[in-house]
């Protein structure tokens, strides 16, 4: 037992660490043997981590094909605009593919992305039934991977009615799951990316979009996985690692520090000491911030 209530698993570092956040989680990638925890099973709302279930859920579809290509609506910007979400910046008539709203909602976290591959993959006649019909296909994926102690009530994790959430340890276990697919790894591990588009007058617009989550490029062995702040969640962080054939993912739900904590929960996993001399990737200026 350490500091806030953390119950931890031997044989990684000398001492558990201590971290700020309310509630924390971190497993074996491999087993899924529990490395480190702290009040792991209490729910809370989890902000924009709610993006790996609405990326999970695409990505199970059966036969989807990412090449597809998505019209995107004023609404995604009117959605985002009224909620001061975060977002890609996606422009009203461009034709962007499955895959590449995929990178626009893990990396810059774009709200206006996540409505688009609801309203994609959603069944229903108006957008709004649309996007219901996709949060209940995430519930529903949620039974089926048995996260009894999650729900959502949105495809972003901008609540409406306060029965958005989830646990750590459920997050970790949802994260595992999506780690398994080639395409959401791949998308989750980059810093940035570069896209082109075709335009509503049959033009090419390029979109550059930069991962919010700064423990990539920052922490060696870092591989993603999604960043999380809103006014109920507060600053949160799935992270994964890999180091030495050892792969682990955490959840960090409520964390001022989230960024220093994951590295320390890393090193505390992988026997190592390198958060104390961490210096965090910068993002450019006008980049989306999560």
């Amino acid at each position: 037992m350490v500091a806030g209530g953390a119950l931890t698993a031997p044989a990684q570092a000398a001492t558990a660490p201590t971290v700020s956040a309310k509630g924390a989680f971190m497993l074996n990638s491999a087993t899924g043997s529990t490395l480190y925890s702290k009040y792991a099973d209490t729910k809370r709302p989890m902000a924009s981590t709610t993006k790996i279930m609405t990326a999970r859920v695409v990505l199970a579809i059966p036969d989807v094909n990412l090449d597809t290509k998505v019209t995107i609506k004023q609404s995604y910007r009117d959605y985002v605009a009224a909620k001061g979400a975060s977002t890609a910046d996606l422009k009203t008539g461009d034709k962007v593919t499955v895959r590449q709203l995929l990178h626009a909602m893990m990396l810059p976290s774009g709200c206006d992305a996540a409505m688009a591959l609801a309203d994609k993959f959603g069944t229903g006649t108006t957008v709004a039934a649309r996007t219901k019909n996709f949060i209940a296909k995430m519930n529903k994926k949620a039974d089926a991977l048995g996260l009894t102690n999650t729900h959502f009530d949105s495809f972003d994790g901008n609540s409406t009615q306060n029965t958005n959430y989830t646990t750590p340890r459920d997050l970790a276990r949802l994260t595992r799951s999506a780690m398994t697919f080639s395409t959401f790894s791949g998308i989750v591990k980059k810093t940035k990316t570069v896209q082109y588009a075709t335009t509503s007058t049959g033009g090419t617009r390029t979109y550059t979009w930069y991962n919010t989550n700064q423990l990539l490029g920052s922490y060696s062995g870092a591989i993603g996985v999604k960043t999380g702040t809103n006014t109920p969640a507060g600053p949160c962080l799935v992270f994964a690692g890999t180091r030495n054939g050892k792969t682990v993912i955490g959840v960090l739900l409520n964390d001022q520090y989230r960024f220093t904590d994951a590295a320390k929960l890393m090193d505390y996993a992988f026997g190592s000491s390198t958060a104390s001399t961490m210096q965090l990737r910068t993002l450019p200026s006008g980049a989306q911030r999560d």
